[in-house]
């Protein structure tokens, strides 16, 4: 391994990491699998299990054709970019496998990783939302939450004929840039388009991660309210292949959510807030925390009132 310690790429933006991912020229290490750790914060969540026994069938015949994307711990590497190659090799057997070493920053690892998942073709769609929401995020040196915020905000402004203030209006050019570089978006259509897709129930959510659901279809079982008939529906849209309209058909044969004991419509929401609460993300804000808290306390009284 060369000697050689890699410089420390300088960044303005989301769009430099383009040019410097893995520069022509960059010399190609061989490695133990032993010393590679994975991140604590990995943008893709869901593997395709059968395109990753694909994977490992053509690693164990061919081996590792593209070098993995590290960079440097005390003790060993921190794998950036390439996970299903190192899952493949781990799953061969491999004792060692080409990579290529930089030095990034967290910050930087953290965009690079979400860039390399950005641009496979086979990312589900919600990992991709969560994913651009991240990279927007860290450009912006803001929560995800904030940038959710700013889309709105200018959405609302546009419709109302009010002027933005120039920080909006600076975060909404870097948003734009952004999209129209790794997602193919303008703000707009990702507000309106994809933003929705993470309020879905978290059945939904899994059935879209897995990839067995068309979003369209995955948003029109969402306002299934209860938890009993949308999972039979979600099991009927995906093994009898039903099509949009059908699945809309039998939404509107379901008792409506009004119609519903206000107590089971109300347990319901608290399990799917619940679901949402148990996130590490949520609670890395802590003024979002410390308002969790105290609207627990007061929920905490009513009930024990009652």
């Amino acid at each position: 391994m060369s000697s050689k310690r890699p410089q420390v790429p300088q960044m303005r933006g989301v769009t430099d990491l383009f040019s410097i991912e893995v520069e022509e020229g960059s010399s190609v290490s061989t490695v133990p699998i032993r010393k590679i750790v994975l991140p604590k914060r990995q943008p893709r969540r869901y593997f395709d299990p059968e395109k990753l026994a694909q994977l490992t069938q053509s690693v164990k015949e061919h081996g590792i054709l593209e070098p993995l994307l590290v960079r440097p711990l005390e003790d060993g590497y921190e794998l950036i970019a390439g996970e299903r190659r190192y899952r493949a090799a781990k799953e061969v057997g491999l004792k060692e496998v080409p990579v290529v070493v930089r030095e990034f920053n967290d910050r930087q690892a953290l965009q690079v990783a979400l860039i390399e998942n950005l641009q496979r073709d086979d990312l589900n769609p919600v990992d991709e939302t969560e994913g651009l929401l991240q990279l927007m995020a860290i450009d912006l040196d803001v929560t995800t939450d904030e940038v959710v915020a700013v889309l709105n905000r200018a959405a609302n402004a546009k419709k109302r004929g009010q002027d933005l203030t120039d920080n909006v209006i600076r975060q909404l050019e870097t948003i734009e840039s952004l999209l129209s570089t790794v997602g193919g978006f303008s703000a707009e259509s990702f507000r309106v388009n994809r933003l929705p897709l993470l309020n879905l129930p978290e059945d939904v959510l899994d059935v879209l991660r897995q990839g067995k659901l068309e979003f369209t279809k995955a948003r029109a079982i969402a306002r299934v309210k209860d938890e009993d008939q949308r999972r039979d529906l979600l099991e009927q849209a995906i093994g009898e292949n039903l099509p949009l309209s059908e699945i809309k058909a039998r939404v509107k044969e379901i008792k409506p959510e009004l119609e519903q004991p206000p107590e089971k419509i109300a347990a319901q929401r608290l399990s799917e807030i619940g679901k949402r609460l148990q996130k590490g993300e949520i609670w890395s804000d802590r003024k979002k925390r410390d308002r969790i808290t105290k609207l627990l306390d007061e929920l905490d009284r009513l009930t024990a009132e009652s």
